[in-house]
């Protein structure tokens, strides 16, 4: 890594190497923060942080892999010495595991496609947070953003669309939760974190079914991974909407 500009802020962004991933590394870098693009893969990180203008750094990151988390919060603690921005974006659903015409109704769904989905979108949110919580009270005004979903949502069931899956919805209904516990626990402090619903965005997680650009999507999770002081903690947005979750 380059010799850091330690007035410059510092955003990690998990799974940020495609889809609403990058679209939010995009626009962090141009919100003039050094983005850590974490990306499974080395060669995928480096290649993904190449389209991208800015101060953007590839950084090997597995969520379910505890002793990569470890060694990155050591190395973002000896470069940086704090975590302005968290913004846990990786996740999975059901159709990773599966074909997509194979999406499964709730009756079908098993306990491992619960343990697949979970480890990813649900403790990989926890570790994370976890790890990254000492260099995020380091830093004066530090957010978490949660990508979640409408569909985790029960008070917004009525606007669901087509068949959801019950595994992937209840994964982010388990995050909405996290959001809400964590924030109420550092709501006195300078700490906020929220959920970001992109809304149904093409990407690869959908086979590009989705009505939405990427950019569209991620808009919300970079509005929140900067929001001013007197901002909200604990809420779940899509766009400007707080949602019901």
């Amino acid at each position: 890594m380059t010799t850091p500009n330690r007035m410059q802020k510092v955003a990690l962004v998990t799974g940020g190497n495609k889809g609403i991933g990058i679209a939010i590394v995009r626009g962090l870098a141009r919100e003039g923060f050094t983005v850590l693009l974490g990306a499974r893969s080395a060669e995928v990180g480096r290649a993904a942080a190449a389209t991208v203008d800015g101060d953007v750094r590839p950084v090997v990151l597995d969520v379910t892999n505890q002793d990569q988390i470890d060694g990155l919060v050591a190395d973002v603690a000896d470069e940086f010495g704090r975590l302005d921005v968290l913004v846990n974006n990786a996740g999975v659903n059901t159709l990773t595991f599966r074909p997509l015409e194979d999406l499964p109704k709730p009756s079908e769904e098993t306990v491992d496609d619960f343990k697949n989905v979970y480890e990813v979108n649900v403790f990989g949110v926890v570790r994370m947070i976890a790890a990254f919580l000492p260099l995020l009270t380091n830093a004066a005004a530090p957010r978490i953003v949660n990508v979640t979903s409408k569909r985790g949502s029960i008070g917004e069931a009525g606007a669901w669309v087509g068949q959801p899956s019950m595994v992937y919805s209840s994964s982010k209904t388990a995050v909405n939760a996290i959001t809400v516990h964590y924030a109420r626990e550092f709501a006195d402090t300078t700490l906020k974190i929220n959920g970001a619903a992109p809304g149904h965005v093409a990407t690869d997680f959908n086979d590009f079914r989705g009505t939405r650009t990427p950019e569209e999507g991620a808009a919300v999770a970079v509005r929140l991974a900067t929001l001013p002081a007197d901002g909200p903690t604990g809420a779940v947005f899509e766009d400007d909407t707080q949602l019901a979750w």
